[in-house]
């Protein structure tokens, strides 16, 4: 046991979304092994989607239900930082990560810990026997021969749901996605609320009846590794012309009583090691530079050449607007 103050002693929680593994992976293995070196537990608390968790950490800011918080994405992060909702610190081991995503947090306010591609995902097998060609562009879906094959996550509650609202944007503009909506809604689109509803419960690979879904860029790899029976070819597809760059990030939860350990926690998490584990277990690319790709990984994942990006402060402008013309425009 670690002999340091309480601080360290006691019980980290590590707050985080609901695709976050909490037992039987190789990440819950090295947080074990961290547990083992610094004498600090780590309790996992899941909450629930993206927006879900960041909701419940604005209306508990100061007085948090964890220390450490992970998976506030580049589509939030913004909103995170003006809620106060994180306490700035500069983790060991950052210079690792590239620039492009620690400018996302000037001030160090979190953590950038991975990052991957929100993209419009495709069943090969279920196109194929519809003898439809699968979509190329975020226009495609709007066309009727993909009438009621795409289901999508509400952006209200769900982070892949407000990447793909985004994608939109950024492809039609602050005027034209509107009309870009109707034209899904009117071609049968289906909404629910979070990613898994859309991929478990709706995607036709995994038993729903609609063959198109927004989901990741690096889900192929997943269905190969995860597959019952050896497959030579991911079953999935991505749409890459609909993918949009999301960043995530860790970051110590402010009015935390486990500073010092949260701060350890923080630092353990962008280790190469830790990061490493990352792609295989949260189907995300490390955040780390040094961290190397199992080749699974680098065989079937998308990593497009140019993904769609909002800037941060675009979207903290903006985003209750757009998400309250989504809802009036597709939900009613």
């Amino acid at each position: 046991a670690c002999s340091g103050s309480d601080d360290v002693a006691s019980p980290v929680t590590l707050v985080t979304y609901e695709s976050f593994p909490t037992e039987g992976t190789r990440i819950n293995e090295l947080l074990d092994e961290f547990t083992a070196e610094t004498g600090i537990d780590v309790e996992i608390l899941v909450a629930g989607d993206t927006g879900t968790m960041l909701s419940k950490a604005e209306l508990t800011a100061g007085n948090p239900e964890g220390d450490v918080m992970w998976g506030i994405d580049s589509t939030f992060i913004s909103r995170a930082i003006a809620s106060e909702i994180f306490e700035p610190y500069g983790a060991d081991g950052l210079d690792a990560i590239p620039d492009a995503l620690t400018e996302l947090v000037p001030n160090g306010e979190a953590t950038p810990v991975d990052f991957g591609d929100v993209c419009v995902n495709y069943d090969v097998a279920a196109l194929e026997a519809l003898s439809i060609d699968p979509p190329t562009s975020l226009d495609d879906l709007a066309d009727p021969r993909y009438q009621d094959l795409l289901v999508v996550q509400n952006p209200a509650t769900s982070s892949p749901g407000l990447a793909f609202q985004l994608a939109t944007i950024d492809e039609y503009g602050e005027d034209g996605w509107q009309e870009y909506w109707t034209r899904l809604v009117d071609n049968g689109v289906a909404v629910v609320d979070g990613w898994t509803a859309a991929y478990y419960e709706q995607f036709s690979y995994a038993g729903g009846d609609r063959p198109l879904v927004v989901s990741y860029g690096s889900s192929p790899p997943f269905e190969v590794l995860f597959a019952e029976t050896e497959l030579d070819a991911a079953p999935t597809g991505v749409v890459e012309s609909t993918c949009y760059r999301q960043v995530e990030f860790a970051g110590i939860l402010a009015g935390t009583e486990k500073q010092a350990a949260a701060r350890e926690l923080v630092d353990f998490l962008i280790t190469t090691e830790f990061q490493e584990a990352l792609p295989l277990d949260v189907f995300v690319f490390p955040a780390n530079g040094d961290a190397a790709l199992d080749p699974v990984f680098e065989q079937y994942a998308v990593i497009p050449e140019v993904s769609r990006e909002i800037d941060p402060a675009v979207i903290d402008q903006n985003r209750e607007t757009w998400i309250d013309e989504w809802t009036d425009l597709v939900v009613g």
